[in-house]
């Protein structure tokens, strides 16, 4: 007796059978990667708050006298997020065997720090201002150090959520006109649209209405994750 062929994988689905609807919250957070990058480097002076490969090299700039670019702003961002990722690491240490719960606590620092950036911000200083500059930036680069460690703990294949090296590397690399299979190419391609849309959404925001409307939208995005992960956090499932 012949078996029935197996359905077509569909290229990308907001369930996945392992992961479940974790690929769906982590291009959320993709989205939050691209509005608050376009925040701090717009605003606060050429500086990448999720983006720590773009403050290495900014920082190479700055030591070499280039115009725009800050020593202590970089080294202030790549210090904050590297508290952050600690942080996160050790959240995920403790409370990752269950991944659902481990992203709801996550999400719950995050959302706590871009409160206090989005209250900070509409303080009435300046965003050039040096002491919200790095208040904002301090603020900023923990949240998306924890979501990158996140990130990395859960374990779900080309959603770093931000960066998209090697998520770009894996689109041409693993292509058929490199002899590949194509793994995960609906999710690359989502990755790569859903944070070139944060960018835009978020560059947008900032030259027609201001850096706090972006802090907001990126507040409700998170908000709505971490309701999503709030249920996800009861499920029997790892």
């Amino acid at each position: 007796m012949l078996k029935p062929s197996p359905a077509p994988t569909a290229p990308f689905s907001w369930q996945d059978e392992r992961h479940g609807p974790l690929p769906a919250l982590l291009l959320v957070l993709t989205m939050v990667t691209g509005l608050v990058d376009a925040v701090s480097y717009l605003q606060l002076g050429h500086v990448f708050v999720a983006n720590m490969t773009g403050n290495v090299v900014f920082l190479g700039f700055a030591v070499a006298d280039a115009q725009d670019f800050s020593i202590p702003a970089s080294l202030t961002a790549i210090a904050a997020f590297m508290v952050g990722a600690l942080a996160g690491g050790r959240l995920g240490a403790d409370a990752g065997r269950h991944r659902g719960r481990f992203l709801a606590l996550a999400t719950y620092i995050q959302i706590a720090l871009m409160g206090a950036a989005l209250v900070v911000s509409l303080s009435g200083l300046d965003f050039a201002a040096p002491p919200l500059r790095y208040a904002l930036i301090v603020l900023l680069a923990l949240a998306m150090g924890a979501q990158n460690a996140t990130a990395r703990r859960l374990g779900v294949p080309d959603l770093t959520t931000t960066v998209l090296t090697l998520t770009l590397t894996g689109l041409a690399a693993d292509s058929t006109f490199a002899s590949g299979k194509n793994p995960n190419r609906g999710r690359r391609i989502l990755a790569t649209m859903t944070m070139f849309l944060g960018a835009a959404v978020g560059a947008f925001l900032v030259l027609h209405v201001g850096g706090q409307a972006v802090l907001a939208l990126a507040l409700v995005l998170l908000v709505s994750n971490g309701i999503a992960a709030y249920r996800m956090s009861s499920s029997a499932e790892p």
